[in-house]
């Protein structure tokens, strides 16, 4: 919209209700007391609409319509992609369309019905499954490790390490990686938990996945058992009133189901 078709409307909207809200000086527009009181309601009312338009949608009860869900990408390739067929096999009502992100710190339910992500502290305003306990160690490619023997004892050694950047620093193996890479000579840094399993499995380095990652892949060592004290739960989410949904509900109870039958999986067990 033209700055001057908002300058007329904020004119008219003071002219309405003969009020001034702005003071207008050489920077552009000041709120004025009335303002910012006009301000926080606008804030308030627009909260309100959207619990509204949430507790309304959860009147609808036929399991028929669109399900959104986000995750991450290693989640989604890792685990989920086989489970969202079988759920669209199993409700053709639903439209499943999933939504990735490579930060699990950017995960939230402002454009999904459902998120699924690691956290040992989800949100009180969530309701939701605690479908697992994630499980990480130490991969490599067999090629990496014939060319350079993996010692535990001695990390570093002498070893290319494929590490997550600085938007990682919430991993669960955050701890792992300050306590016993400080020393590192070489590293690979990436802002993908997925990107990572991509480079270690094409021999750049060795480095730390979730088992439910590294294990099932054939071009990949595992060279580690899981490591002490870096698990973190995996939680299935929704907000409340979403919740009451039956496309939401059977779609969450569905996926939490599945996800809890591969917890072998999500801790590294055979």
């Amino acid at each position: 919209m033209h700055q001057t078709t908002v300058l007329r409307r904020l004119d008219q909207m003071e002219s309405d209700l003969a009020t001034r809200l702005f003071e207008r000086n050489r920077d552009g527009l000041a709120l004025t007391p009335a303002g910012e009181l006009a301000y926080r309601e606008a804030e308030r009312l627009a909260v309100d609409v959207e619990n509204l338009e949430r507790r309304l949608a959860g009147q609808q009860t036929d399991p028929e319509g669109r399900v959104r869900l986000a995750t991450t990408d290693s989640l989604l390739n890792g685990l989920l992609a086989p489970l969202l067929g079988e759920l669209i096999a199993a409700y053709p009502g639903l439209d499943i369309e999933a939504i990735t992100c490579t930060d699990v710190a950017g995960l939230t339910l402002r454009d999904a019905d459902l998120v699924l992500r690691p956290t040992n502290q989800p949100q009180e305003t969530l309701v939701g499954h605690r479908v697992g306990s994630i499980e990480s160690a130490i991969y490599g490619s067999p090629a990496y490790v014939e060319r350079h023997p993996f010692d535990e004892s001695d990390l570093p050694g002498d070893h290319v390490w494929v590490i997550p950047d600085e938007s990682f620093v919430h991993l669960a193996t955050g701890r792992w990686y300050r306590r016993n890479l400080r020393r590192a000579g070489s590293t690979l840094r990436c802002n993908s938990l997925y990107g990572m399993f991509s480079l270690i499995r094409n021999g750049g380095g060795l480095g730390v996945l979730p088992c439910y990652l590294g294990d099932p892949a054939p071009e990949l060592t595992r060279l580690s058992d899981p490591l002490e004290g870096e698990s973190i739960d995996l939680w299935l989410l929704a907000h409340q009133d979403l919740r009451k949904m039956a496309r939401v509900r059977v779609a969450m109870d569905f996926l939490a189901q599945r996800l809890r039958d591969r917890q072998r999986q999500l801790e590294g067990q055979p």
